[in-house]
């Protein structure tokens, strides 16, 4: 289990458009591909309505499992979503609020949403990343887990 650092509390998302908004603020500065190209196809924000809808909305599980990372201001800092999957138990979305990133909330976002996950009887999470996010794959290296697979997505232009 990864450690926990105490620097930012956790709360669950209040609404569609809190959850909208946080997205927004997260996708500038992204290092995810598609989502970079989506926002260049059209906005921050239309692509987190969509992302939120089509992809989040989706998990069978709860969304009182979602957290936000607070700094002890009151200022959110990211979002992670920790989600059951037809699979198995997913960190289905983690992301900074650009401006943030850089100082470590990574690590408390994904600390926070796997034991949440292990207090609702996870033995296993998988989770991935671009293979182009380096930060965000060695954030779950320090958390402990192991990179077990690879995968090539490939569309035409």
């Amino acid at each position: 289990m990864p450690s926990r650092r105490g620097i930012l509390t956790f709360r669950p998302v209040s609404s569609d458009e809190e959850a909208i908004d946080l997205l927004a603020r997260i996708l500038p500065g992204t290092l995810d591909a598609y989502s970079r190209a989506d926002v260049a196809r059209s906005s921050a924000g239309d692509h987190a309505r969509v992302q939120y809808h089509d992809e989040l909305l989706s998990y069978p599980s709860p969304r009182e499992w979602w957290r936000i990372g607070v700094r002890p201001d009151g200022e959110p800092i990211g979002l992670v979503v920790p989600a059951r999957s037809p699979n198995g138990f997913v960190i289905a979305y983690l992301g900074v609020i650009d401006g943030h990133r850089g100082q470590g909330f990574v690590n408390d976002l994904l600390a926070e949403g796997t034991h949440l996950l292990a207090a609702q009887g996870a033995e296993r999470v998988t989770a991935d990343t671009d293979l182009g996010n380096q930060p965000m794959a060695r954030a779950f290296e320090r958390a402990g887990y192991d990179n077990f697979a690879g995968r090539i997505d490939m569309r035409w232009d």
